[in-house]
This record gives structure tokens, sequence and C-alpha cells, in this order.
């Protein structure tokens, strides 16, 4: 039985391991390295923290924007006070600025290093304006003081164990949906477009539709893992939307194995559970344990731990195969001395 430290945690890991997978359709499916992820997972995550700002307020203005001179609660902030419009928003929304980016950046044909600078240029643009509007945002404090979710407490224990199972099935639904999305002959055209993209347009494919619409998909999967983060957590930040996580999103899926849904999960989890258990038994050094995992893994592994399971499985087959040879020769040289 885990307390509700260690529940929070691992549904925060969970949590996690959305967005890894949405960041592992668009760049080990699609080839295009998005280092953006982290504002797409912030967008999902303010939707849900308006939200469950105005339950706790019940509708009045939230602190924070009193204490910055405000009278009124913003025009855009009332729409939030509706689950029904919130969560829906908290997909919605990353999955438009997904859109505007994606559409002028794909039918251009800007890729490969230049599509990834862009992303960051995002990143910095979304946390210096969600800084800068502290009035409507929190500033650099960010959103919190959470109480309730549909009249359910946030720190009661059975809230917080069912919140664990949400994330848990929203983690497997996601999960089967990409695979089948990659197993589908649009999942096809995705790693023909990753492999050959002018080959996959001269027989007659649009490359850019295909990526952006693993692009939108990808943001929409991160905003919701951004939603269930801040349930588990209780706070949503500019910094966790900033450069740092975004490039966090991309080691998990590069450790966990790029173009491994599973990997991406797997990458995921075990990396945020070595970091916070790290940090637990050795808060001074940790960070050297880390980046001396981050380089084996990246020398030694470069197909992640997906890749080094793949092998073992691989060496103990062909093992096995060796074996099944060797008694086939001695039954069939038996049968022939016969």
């Amino acid at each position: 039985m885990l307390s509700d430290f260690r529940l929070g945690l691992l549904a925060k890991f969970l949590a996690f391991a959305i967005v890894a997978i949405g960041l592992d359709l668009i760049w080990g499916y699609t080839g295009i390295l998005s280092l953006g992820h982290g504002v797409f997972f912030g967008l999902g995550a303010y939707c849900m923290a308006m939200f469950l700002k105005l339950e706790a307020t019940g509708g009045k203005l939230p602190d924070f924007m009193s204490w910055s001179g405000l009278n009124k609660i913003p025009w855009f902030w009332k729409p939030f006070e509706h689950a029904a419009f919130a969560i829906p928003a908290g997909i919605l929304v990353p999955m438009a600025v997904a859109f505007i980016l994606g559409f002028f950046t794909f039918r251009n044909r800007i890729r490969g290093v230049y599509f990834t600078i862009l992303t960051q240029a995002l990143v910095i643009i979304m946390t210096t304006l969600f800084i800068g509007q502290q009035q409507f945002t929190g500033g650099t404090n960010g959103i919190t003081g959470f109480q309730t979710i549909f009249g359910f407490s946030l720190k009661e224990q059975s809230t917080k164990v069912v919140l664990y199972w949400v994330t848990l099935l929203m983690l497997i639904v996601v999960f089967f949906i990409c695979q089948k999305l990659v197993k589908s002959r649009s999942g096809r055209v995705l790693r023909a477009v990753r492999d050959a993209e002018n080959r996959a347009r001269f027989i007659g494919y649009n490359p850019s539709s295909y990526q952006l619409f693993v692009f939108c998909v990808s943001a929409g999967i991160a905003g919701l893992a951004g939603m269930l983060f801040v349930l588990h957590v209780g706070i949503i930040s500019p910094t966790t939307m900033g450069i740092i996580p975004s490039i966090e999103i991309v080691l998990w899926v590069a450790l966990g194995g790029r173009g491994s849904l599973i990997g991406a999960v797997i990458g995921a989890i075990v990396i945020n559970a070595a970091k916070s258990g790290l940090s637990e038994t050795f808060p001074d050094t940790w960070l050297f344990f880390m980046g001396a995992l981050f380089v084996i893994v990246v020398v030694f592994l470069p197909k992640g731990l997906v890749g080094l399971a793949q092998q073992i499985v691989g060496k103990i087959k062909r093992r096995l195969g060796k074996d099944d040879n060797s008694t086939y020769s001695v039954l069939r040289e038996s049968d022939s001395s016969v």
C-alpha cells in the first residue's frame, strides 16, 4: 500500500508517460524533433488550473488577480468556470497552437534543426508571456490553491486514489489509440515520410498534411497529460513549460527508445523514478548519477532501453535457434546413418 506521497508521485510519472507518448509520435515515428512540448503540456495544465481555481474561489476573483489590481474576472477566464469547457479546452488549445505553428512551417517545408529552433522559440515566447501577464496567469508563482474537483476534496485519500486510476486509465487509452494509429496505413505513411520524405511525395502522398496531423495529435496528448499533472501536483507555473522540461521530455523518449511507444512509457517512468530515488538517497550528488546514466545510455544504448531488451531477446532467440539447428542436425545425421 503506497502512501499518499508515493501514490501522487507515481501518478505524476504516469502523466509524464502520456506526454512522452505524444512526443514519440512526432519524433520517433515522423522524424520531427520538437523541443516545445513543454508548452503544450503547460497549456493543458493551465486550462485545468483555471477551472480548479475558480471552483476553489466559488467563481469569485482569484487572490493573485486582486493582488495585481484587477477588480473582476477577465472575460476569457469566465468559460473556465465550467468543466464541460475547461476539459476539452485543455486538449484543444494546445492542438490549436500546434496547428498554427505547424501549418506555416510544414507548408513551407521547414524541417530539421530549423523546426526544432522554432519550437524552442515558442517555449521562450510563451514562458515570457505567462510570466509577464501576472494579473492573468499568476506570473512566476503560477496558479495554485486548489481545493476540490467536482466538489470532492483533493486532499482526501479516496480522491487521490480515484485520480490515480483515472490517470492510469488515460495512459492505457492513449497508448492503445496511438498504437492503433502507428500500425494503421497512416502510421506506415508517417514512417515513410520519416525515412524518405521526397519519395513519399513522389508516389502521391502529401507529407505536410500527415506531419501537421500528427503534430496536432501529439500536442493534444501533451495537453491531456498537463491536465492530469495539475490534479496530482496542485500547482502550475511557467517553469513547468520552460526549456528544461521540454528537453527532459525528449530525454525520456531517447532513453526509453525512440520509435517505440512502450519505450516512451518506460523511459518516462524509469527516469523520473531514478531521479526521485537518487535525489532522496544522495541529495548532494544525485545530479552526477543522473548525468552518468544519460551518458551511458546515449553512448552505449543508442536505441534506448527497449533497444537493449530487443538485443537480449534477439540473442536468446538466436541461441535457441542454434540449439534447435544443432539438435536437428544430430537427428538428421542419425537418420542418415540408419
